[in-house]
């Protein structure tokens, strides 16, 4: 029989496949003798049956009632019993960390007679009526939390009767509540279930229990949870474990109370404690907001012995994970107890320091260090900041709960931002304290900020998690949503579409956009910050050991896409190891323009065609002089001109315009007229598959030569001049080996002839992209005629999905990720299934006929992250992004080998 339910006695940290992440660690701090309330897991393997099913397994209710009657053994309480009842959490846990995004119900067991059991458990020592305020509290909690997720009550109903409820008592703040006034909010709270759900709310606690496991089960699918994957690109299939309990409860008294903490900062990566604690709450009061916590290092005065057991605790958990450790805990009248760990998100700035502080502590070596950060954080990373020159007016500080310097419109709510930001708008999503149903307003915002709380709550967390910047707990601000306006402490009001701007590395504030400068990041691979200058700050030395590690253990080479000096000379400083695409399109612009126009109009005039390209000749010998000379000796590939040759003419509406006002006018322009009749003739209703690439070659005679014969000389010149040029010509969009073949042939006659006439030995690959489907079927052929392969990953993926990229994202790719077609966009990390296979058939194939041959991709792919893991697996030799991207691809490249390495070692 399946097994399904694994008490936390029975597993550890290695089974968060089987046990998600969270029951994994219960587990892990089970083994380590923690302070862990028992309790069991419902494995993931269960929730991946009743999704498919629609019910539980068969097996699934026999295990839970025997690990469930172990429990209340171990704890002698039953579950829900009248007198001293047992009391569960029904909690979430995935293999990977969605927080707040599913379902989790507490104090499962309360109904209306265990409540009074409960308030005679609870009372103890405790003889002035505050244990009656706990248990009705903890009663309406129940009814609330499973009212809303398990019964489908909208929450602002329980909210609304909670406010009223405060409001007659004239207060804000939940705990000047008395034991009556909750026990009236009971009653009400019933009576919205039963209004709302159309059922009671149910007393029986096994069926609470029962119905709550379901509810997780089915909040794996609930939008808020598919929105997070699609963001954070977590696999659809893997389902959710369910942990089951026993409740432990910081809602006693002021002796009790409930926290978050963290082994390092995760905004900034720095040692010490840091953390949230909340005297009298339990823990969803935390990570909500709803009341201002106070830092953890408050709790040493407030309860120096469980400080000091929980900074033990925190040491021995980050030295057994080595990495920095994100830890819930709750404080049961001075009794510590653990109810979660995990390796704790961070923000970009921490990924890195922290990496190089545990090589420096010996906790893990350089592998494992660039292992832990990724090139979407290096990415981040280089994205400018908040100029601290420049005249700006901060009206708030709050918690820098996310780095970043974001500025844009305030919204008020997260429909308003999604609308806007699609508008192309940029927004700051404010709120008081944010929930998950503002998921998608914080995807669209380019920052976030919130009146209260703090770098654990939910806003910090998910904004850390999706590296948006984000300020927490800005409490002198007040936000009226209602009135969609924040109000500063100096009367300074800000209405929705009001510019601001939120520094989440500072906490501040600002009234307006604030200039933005270079982030140090960048200024250190542009040459202009070294790492051992004194300006250097440890983030950028932590950024240049964790980038000299990965230079020495990447294998593929990473180039640049580039098509001027400037361009280049750029992408050397960011360690760029040559160029993989030189567009020569880009040198046709300008003054130059005129000459193709001359080229296209010349026809079949041999003179006014060979005219034309005698002047473009020396202009594109200079182009590529000043290109290779600025790579001094690394390879450049250069592409022949590749764009449908019509983008060179004018616009035919404007032209027959034109013409026809001339005519109109008796002005009759001959060269207007032959221009109209050959762009009328080179008209295509869709160029993109017309009459470009290698067909250019083929059709316009001495086109193609001439920029060889201009490769050549400018090869040779840099030769002479007692440099290097490493040349790879390419031949776009082929599709037949044999297009190939003739202008191979044709560029080889031009080498030679340069090579005689100059006495310089020019060396230049020939290869061609493989941009087409059919050239990825046909490698084997075509690598008879190729030195080299280029994958063109842009078009690669237009001709294999029949995408027009132009026109498709903006028309229909938000449907297709909102409907779960597509986890990304397939131009922003690679198919794999489909364009990934067709890459993978031409790479086998190619070096099948030529074991030497070159693979290289030069697509907007070769500087995405995942992308690039996939090219180091398939065996290229080199991926070729922007230059900006390059150290992204570096460190990703170092990524795939270490990650190869060790699965090749398991």
């Amino acid at each position: 029989m399946p097994k399904f339910v694994y008490d936390f006695t029975e597993g550890n940290k290695d089974l968060k496949d089987l046990l998600g992440g969270k029951g994994a660690n219960l587990a892990e701090m089970t083994n380590l003798g923690l302070p862990v309330p028992p309790g069991f897991t419902i494995t993931a393997d269960a929730c991946r049956v009743y999704l498919e099913h629609g019910q539980e397994p068969p097996e699934l209710r026999e295990q839970v009632s025997q690990y469930l009657d172990a429990l209340e053994a171990k704890m002698d309480k039953k579950l829900g019993q009248a007198d001293g009842p047992l009391l569960v959490s029904v909690r979430s846990g995935a293999k990977f960390s969605m927080p707040g995004m599913m379902d989790t119900v507490l104090n499962i067991g309360l109904n209306d007679e265990s409540v009074l059991g409960l308030a005679a458990q609870a009372d103890g020592a405790d003889s002035d009526g505050k244990a009656d305020r706990f248990a009705w509290d903890s009663y309406r909690r129940l009814i609330q939390m499973f009212g809303k997720t398990v019964l489908g009550v909208d929450g602002e109903h329980f909210d609304e009767a909670l406010e009223d409820v405060k409001k007659a008592k004239g207060t804000h703040n939940d705990l000047d509540l008395t034991a009556e006034d909750l026990r009236g909010l009971v009653e009400s709270f019933k009576t919205i279930v039963e209004k709302e759900a159309g059922r009671t709310f149910p007393q029986d606690p096994r069926e609470q229990m029962d119905l709550a496991i379901r509810a997780v089960f089915e909040s794996w699918n609930g939008e808020r949870a598919k929105l997070y994957r699609r963001q954070e690109r977590i696999p659809n299939d893997l389902g959710t474990a369910v942990n089951i309990c026993s409740m432990v409860f910081g809602n006693l008294g002021m002796d009790s109370g409930t926290g978050v903490a963290f082994t390092r900062d995760p905004a900034s990566g720095q040692t010490g404690v840091y953390g949230d604690y909340l005297q009298n709450a339990q823990g969803e009061d935390v990570v909500a907001g709803i009341r201002n916590t106070v830092p953890l290092q408050d709790l040493e005065n407030i309860d120096a012995a469980s400080y000091a057991e929980l900074t033990d605790i925190m040491a021995k958990l980050e030295h057994h994970y080595r990495d920095l450790c994100d830890i819930e805990f709750t404080i049961e009248r001075g009794k510590l107890w653990m109810l979660q760990t995990r390796v704790g998100k961070r923000t970009a700035a921490a990924a890195f320091r922290i990496a190089v502080q545990l090589v420096d502590e010996g906790l893990i070596g350089p592998d494992e260090a660039v292992d832990r950060v990724t090139g979407a954080q290096l990415a981040q990373l280089m994205f400018p900041r908040f100029d601290e020159n420049a005249k700006a007016e901060m009206i708030a500080k709050g918690m820098n709960a996310s780095p970043g310097a974001a500025s844009g419109k305030a919204v008020f709510d997260s429909y308003t931002a999604v609308k806007w930001s699609r508008s192309g708008e940029k927004v700051i999503l404010i709120r008081r304290e944010t929930n998950p149903d503002d998921l998608n307003g914080m995807i669209a915002a380019q920052g976030i900020l919130t009146s209260r709380g703090g770098k654990t709550s939910h806003a910090a967390v998910v904004a850390r998690g999706m590296g948006k910047t984000c300020v927490c707990g800005a409490e002198s601000l007040d936000v009226d949503t209602k009135r969609r306006r924040m109000t500063a402490p100096n009367g300074v009001v800000v209405e929705e579409g009001d510019v601001v701007s939120v520094d989440g590395t500072s906490g501040a504030v600002y009234l307006g956009e604030v200039p933005v400068v270079a982030s140090p990041v960048v200024e250190y691979f542009e040459g202009r910050l070294g790492a051992d200058s004194p300006k250097a700050d440890d983030l950028v030395k932590a950024v240049h050991r964790i980038m000299t590690w990965s230079d020495e253990r990447r294998r593929l080479y990473v180039r640049a896409n580039a098509d001027t000096p400037e361009d280049a000379a750029r992408a050397r400083r960011f360690g760029a190891q040559g160029i993989g695409l030189c567009r020569t399109e880009h040198m046709f612009l300008g003054e130059r323009r005129a000459l193709i126009e001359r080229l296209i109009l010349a026809g079949d005039d041999d003179d006014e065609r060979q005219a034309a390209l005698g002047e473009l000749l020396p202009m594109q010998r200079d182009d590529f002089i000043a290109i290779f000379t600025a790579m001094g000796g690394l390879p450049v590939t250069v592409r022949l001109l590749d764009p449908p040759l019509h983008e060179f003419l004018p616009d035919i509406t404007e032209l027959s315009v034109r013409v026809a006002v001339a005519e109109a006018k008796g002005e009759q322009n001959e060269g207007d007229l032959r221009l109209l009749q050959a762009v009328h003739k080179m008209h295509e209703a869709n160029p993109m598959l017309g009459l470009r690439g290698v067909r250019l070659g083929l059709v316009v005679d001495g086109l193609f030569m001439m920029q060889v014969r201009a490769i050549a000389e400018a090869a040779a010149q840099v030769a002479k001049a007692g440099g290097v040029a490493r040349v790879e010509i390419m031949v776009p969009l082929v599709g037949a080996v044999q297009e190939l073949e003739i202008i191979r042939d044709e560029a080889q006659q031009v080498l030679d002839e340069v090579k005689e006439r100059t006495g310089a030995d020019v060396r230049s690959l020939i290869g061609t992209m493989i941009e087409l489907p059919r050239a990825a079927l046909t490698a084997g052929q075509i690598a008879e005629a190729a030195q080299f392969f280029s994958f063109g990953t842009n078009d690669l993926t237009q001709t294999t999905w029949g995408f027009s990229r132009d026109d498709v994202e903006g028309a229909f790719f938000s449907a297709y990720l909102d409907r779960g077609i597509f986890g990304v966009s397939p131009f922003e990390t690679l198919d794999r299934e489909g364009v990934g296979r067709l890459v993978q058939i031409a790479t086998e194939e190619g070096r099948k006929t030529r074991p030497e041959l070159k693979l290289g991709v030069c697509g907007e792919h070769g500087g995405d992250p995942d992308s690039v893991h996939f090219f180091h697996e398939v065996g290229l030799d080199y991926v070729s992004c922007s230059p900006f991207r390059v150290p992204v691809a570096r460190l990703e490249a170092a990524r795939a080998a270490i990650e190869s390495a060790a699965s090749d070692s398991r």
